[in-house]
């Protein structure tokens, strides 16, 4: 991490708002440069970035910080040092300012449009930030009106003569943090001191810049048509089929004025897959990532989205394979192209991209295992979901039995088949510009002849969830610098067939509840925490699956590593308590009014209906008809809500969560001395280390006390 601390400038004149946009600039541009030396072959970090933070409030920092290779500090603070050397002999290009320059103009634009939609909480930060930092208050038709005068103005060599303020002789301070000591002071100082020299020199490259193709599609689709539509009066949605098979639903909103959401997913993922290919293909998102799923290699790909507000990922999970994303109506065009060149594009290995992306996640493999709370968390889901390959934290004997083709191969096969796609679209959106966009980009994505993946969502695999048929209590212990501690508490919970939607009604309610009462007894009534929360998951909520389900309730706290145990118990006791005497009606109504705000603010908000949509989609009682499906869940919903009374919690925890069920119990702990760990926990298990070894241990420590004792005295 390089650092230049500077003082903070205030912003008071044209000329001060100029210096701040010609700074922000600077960071942007460099961001790019570090960006694309971190997908070089060979790279000497994985990631790196410069950023400015004040530190009080007359002072600031620029800093630079990288993340690499386990002993490749040195290299990556060469790197690092060069580029702003690099920038100080030869400068930016104009071509990269005019793409800066399109950013920020692409993101006051978006503030401007939806300058009558900002919430409370923004507006509130501002006027907090005027008072502490004397930050001023603009107003976003001036502030967009100031940009879009100044940008066009600002030069090159104007953005680049910032780097003259980050000299390492300039109220620098270097630091490396690695697990291991490598570098040296003595090796820094060096690093410095050749950096300087190359500059003195003038020895130091001018910066090579890609060829950035103009068009993101290169071979025009073939425009579908519309096999089938239909309108959805209570949702205001439109269903489309198309002709290669593609279901698309698009609800037109008015809540923000420069957005526009979009999920298409299709069932069926991972847990179809066995042993041998299941660490390949879980690699596959990654790999393709890199190499450009899109048809462009993602360094080219950031300078053609240079400006526009477009923003597309993928997810291949267990049981489903999705795309989705969030764009502004101006760049719905180049959204749609995203998807089309996702599905139409080979994705190959390519012998540079697979060494990096291996060598990060080996690198993040072994930062992870020195993580405390990472070894807790897979301690956990081992305990609570079995030892299956696909619970098992993914290790580097794993990562060596990746196949990058296979992974590659997998990936294709993902994304090929649209007949088996559904596509959720909600938002700012015209239907007469967007309709034929769907057509040409979502309608021409080629059929293939014969289906990629031969089971639909009647006929998906689940995954082997083996919740523990007994108590179960563990000690997780790590080596920490500050102690701290982690409890996790899983309860199993059922859900029956037959009134399932009301009983994940009811099951939200119930976590709810939870939180609230846990809070109550633990941190305002006894003090001992700051925080708990609860949340509940359901084993495979899918439409194929007709028996009854099972789930968990997680209680996650952290607390004193001295009083876990009693927490533990007078947790387990509330939740007794709450079954056998019920909750008070005034936590019912709390909760109860709680949901409704949640309820009604999430129908002003894009994300919160095209969840919706999507629910009523995978929901087990869509039949064909997305509409019925959301009027049943709409209707479960109120009807549960209107019964929810103190007895029918009451009763719902009991069905929900038997008091005869078992539970499991996990706990991270600083890793102290065995005595202490067998004081403490003797009636628990300690993760790695059977309870007859560490009484042998201390047996024989014991033994061998007593005969240096004895020695000593002889």
């Amino acid at each position: 991490m390089i650092s230049n601390k500077m003082q903070v400038d205030e912003l008071k004149t044209m000329k001060d708002y100029r210096e701040m946009l010609v700074k922000s600039m600077f960071r942007i541009a460099l961001n790019r440069r570090l960006f694309r030396i971190s997908r070089r072959k060979d790279p000497p970090y994985f990631s790196c970035s410069v950023a400015s933070y004040v530190l009080v409030r007359d002072l600031k920092a620029y800093i630079m910080s990288s993340s690499c290779k386990e002993k490749g500090t040195l290299e990556a603070l060469e790197s690092m040092l060069i580029e702003v050397a690099r920038v100080r002999l030869h400068g930016f290009s104009e071509r990269e300012i005019s793409v800066v320059r399109d950013l920020l103009m692409s993101s006051i634009e978006s503030a401007y449009l939806e300058r009558d939609q900002i919430e409370s909480t923004s507006l509130r930060y501002e006027y907090s930030q005027h008072f502490t930092h004397n930050k001023p208050i603009i107003g976003i038709e001036y502030e967009a009106q100031l940009q879009k005068s100044i940008l066009p103005d600002i030069l090159a060599s104007e953005v680049s003569k910032f780097a003259e303020k980050l000299w390492t002789s300039c109220s620098c301070v270097i630091q490396i943090v690695e697990p291991q000591a490598f570098a040296s002071v003595d090796d820094m100082k060096n690093i410095v001191m050749k950096i300087n020299k190359l500059e003195n020199e003038r020895s130091i490259s001018p910066w090579d810049d890609e060829q950035i193709p103009e068009e993101i599609v290169s071979l025009k689709p073939n425009i579908g048509n519309i096999v089938q539509q239909r309108e959805h009066e209570n949702i205001g949605a439109t269903e489309l089929i198309l002709s290669n098979g593609m279901h698309v639903c698009y609800k037109c909103t008015d809540f923000f004025n420069d957005q526009v959401l979009f999920t298409g997913f299709s069932y069926g993922g991972l847990s179809e897959l066995p042993e041998n290919k299941y660490f390949s293909s879980s690699m596959g998102s990654t790999i393709a990532e890199e190499i450009g799923m899109y048809g462009h290699r993602p360094s080219v790909l950031m300078d053609m989205l240079a400006g526009k507000r477009v923003d597309v990922d993928v997810e291949v999970r267990s049981y489903k394979r999705s795309f989705y994303g969030d764009c502004s109506p101006f760049y719905l065009e180049t959204a749609f192209q995203l998807v089309y060149q996702l599905f139409t594009t080979e994705v190959t290995p390519d012998d540079e991209v697979i060494k990096r992306v291996m060598q990060v996640k080996e690198e993040t493999i072994l930062a992870r295992e020195r993580d405390p709370y990472t070894s807790f968390s897979n301690r956990a889901r081992e305990i609570n979901y079995g030892n299956s390959y696909f619970f098992r934290p993914f290790g580097i004997s794993d990562l060596q039995k990746v196949d990058p083709l296979k992974a590659c191969e997998y990936f294709n096969t993902c994304f090929k088949d649209p007949s088996t796609f559904t596509v959720v679209i909600v938002g700012k959106i015209n239907p007469t510009v967007t309709v034929p966009l769907i057509l040409k980009y979502l309608g021409g994505i080629g059929k293939p002849p014969e289906p990629i993946f031969h089971f639909n969502c009647d006929r998906i695999k689940s995954l082997p969830f083996k919740f523990p048929k007994s108590m179960t209590r563990e000690v997780v212990c790590s080596p920490m610098i500050e102690a701290q501690c982690m409890v996790r508490i899983c309860l199993p919970i059922e859900l029956k067939h037959g009134t399932m939607e009301e009983e994940i009604h009811y099951t939200g309610f119930l976590a709810k509840l939870l939180e609230t009462k846990l809070l109550q007894l633990l941190r305002f009534k006894h003090g001992q925490i700051y925080s708990a929360s609860v949340s509940e998951f359901i084993h495979g909520d899918l439409p194929c699956l007709t028996g009854d389900i099972g789930g968990d309730i997680q209680i996650d706290f952290s607390c004193d590593p001295k009083i876990s145990l009693k927490l533990v118990d007078m947790a387990l006791n509330e939740i007794l308590r709450l079954q056998e005497e019920g909750p008070a009606d005034q936590d019912v109504e709390t909760i109860l009014e709680i949901e409704q705000r949640a309820h009604e603010n999430g129908l002003q908000e894009n994300y919160y209906w095209l969840n919706l949509i999507l629910g009523s989609y995978q929901s087990r009682i869509y039949s064909g008809d997305i509409g019925t499906s959301f009027k049943i869940l709409d209707e479960t919903r109120s009807k549960v809500r209107k019964s929810l009374t103190s007895l029918t919690m009451q009763l719902a925890l009991r069905r929900i969560m038997p008091c005869n069920n078992p539970h499991t119990v996990v706990i991270l702990m600083p890793q102290t001395s065995w005595f202490k760990r067998i004081k403490s926990f003797s009636q628990w298990t300690l993760h790695g280390i059977d309870m007859k070894i560490l009484a042998a241990i201390a047996g024989f420590t014991v033994l061998a006390l007593s005969l240096k004792r004895y020695s000593k005295r002889s």
